[in-house]
């Protein structure tokens, strides 16, 4: 599988699972041209940047989408939750997953980690933290008391 390092926060976490930040229609095209059968994101609509329809757009690709709001400020158990089945719910399916940076799936996926699933923890926090460090909102979520009281620091710009 090529990878597709002009769209925003690109990361390949395995063979069948990618990440980004918001694709633009094209890149969708793109994405679904490596095989992508669905397309899981986390970013709510109402965000600076999210595409006009982009269940329309993944539709018309042949590809299914599910979409996770996840608020910022405020990731939720059930996001979480969610967000597991969506990978955990067809094996075989190639998955993009995105939000508007990569900061939430990055973040979703060093905590599934964690628990042991699909890479290492070591892996998922280097790629977590090739984007950003989160900090006070996302502490209790990653389950990391260290960055309570820290704020939001993104790679490039704070580190």
């Amino acid at each position: 599988m090529t990878n597709l390092p002009h769209i925003l926060n690109w990361r390949r976490i395995n063979a069948r699972l990618t990440t980004s930040g918001q694709p633009t229609e094209e890149q969708l095209a793109e994405i679904q041209t490596l095989g992508v059968t669905q397309v899981v994101n986390l970013g709510p609509h109402h965000n600076k940047g999210a595409l006009e329809d982009e269940p329309g757009t993944v539709a018309s690709l042949g590809m299914s989408y599910v979409y996770i709001p996840v608020e910022f400020e405020s990731p939720t158990e059930q996001n979480f939750e969610d967000f597991k089945a969506a990978i955990e719910g067809n094996p075989s399916a190639k998955i993009h997953v995105h939000c508007i940076y990569n900061a939430r799936v990055s973040a979703f996926f060093y905590r599934y980690a964690k628990s042991g699933a699909i890479i290492s923890e070591d892996a998922a926090f280097a790629n977590m933290e090739s984007i950003w460090r989160p900090g006070d909102d996302w502490a209790a979520f990653i389950e990391n008391p260290d960055a309570k009281g820290q704020q939001n620091r993104y790679a490039g710009e704070d580190y």
